[in-house]
């Protein structure tokens, strides 16, 4: 018999038990990733209680038994799937507002792109979830902090980037935004709002975050002109 020893691909690091062990954690991320990625529709469409472990193993291609093994319960992997997808849509809304280049677009940009999602009652339902099942509550405590730093680093960006003047600290401008989303999107499904109108409710509750150079330069004058005036009067 030929010995196909010779011809086999060789592989650096193939047998050591290291490079093994990068292997499993390698396909144990890709699994997880594919279980996520399955179950987010379905949780969406059909929700928790709706949605059976099968029906994710099945549109995943995977057994039942790899959702316990990555995930334990369902209940965890409808938690991990919701502050994904809202941390996923926290990426979206700096993207889209990149392009901006005045305060008001800017928050016109990030409360359109929230807005047109079901990504933050998602999440809202996941806080609901926890609040029975403690164990969960640190998933959701990181991507919360996750989302009030990476959201307050974008804000301090764009207002470094074209130089206007914030009207609060870019953490409490970020928490301030997400906890106004939150907010209007809850009542906004309950009452059976559009997207269109939750984002005009977003941009009411918002106000104005922060000031153009344009307008601050504008603001100066008019101070300067209240200013002289009241001088002359005075004199």
């Amino acid at each position: 018999m030929a010995d196909n020893s010779a011809h086999a691909p060789f592989e650096p690091g193939a047998g050591d038990p290291k490079h093994a062990a990068r292997a499993t954690r390698s396909a144990g991320r890709k699994m997880r990733s594919l279980l996520l990625d399955a179950a987010s529709p379905l949780f969406r469409e059909r929700g928790l209680s709706g949605t059976a472990i099968t029906d994710i193993a099945a549109a995943a291609d995977a057994f039942p038994s790899q959702i316990t093994y990555y995930f334990r319960t369902k209940e965890a992997l409808f938690v991990e799937c919701a502050c994904r997808e809202l941390l996923y849509l926290a990426r979206a809304t700096e993207q889209a507002a990149l392009k901006t280049r005045t305060p008001r677009e800017y928050t016109h940009a990030l409360a359109e792109t929230v807005t047109a999602s079901d990504s933050v009652a998602f999440f809202a339902e996941a806080l609901t979830l926890t609040r029975r099942r403690q164990d969960l509550a640190p998933l959701v405590e990181r991507t919360i902090e996750r989302l009030h730093s990476e959201g307050a680093r974008a804000y301090a960006s764009q207002v470094a980037r074209h130089g206007w003047r914030s009207l609060r600290a870019p953490d409490e401008s970020s928490r301030r935004f997400w906890a106004v989303a939150i907010g209007v999107i809850l009542e906004g499904y309950a009452m059976g709002r559009s997207s269109d109108q939750l984002c005009v409710e977003m941009l009411r509750v918002l106000g104005e975050q922060a000031k153009s150079t344009g307008d601050a330069a504008r603001l100066r004058l008019v101070e300067q002109h209240d200013t002289s005036t009241t001088s002359d009067g005075e004199s």
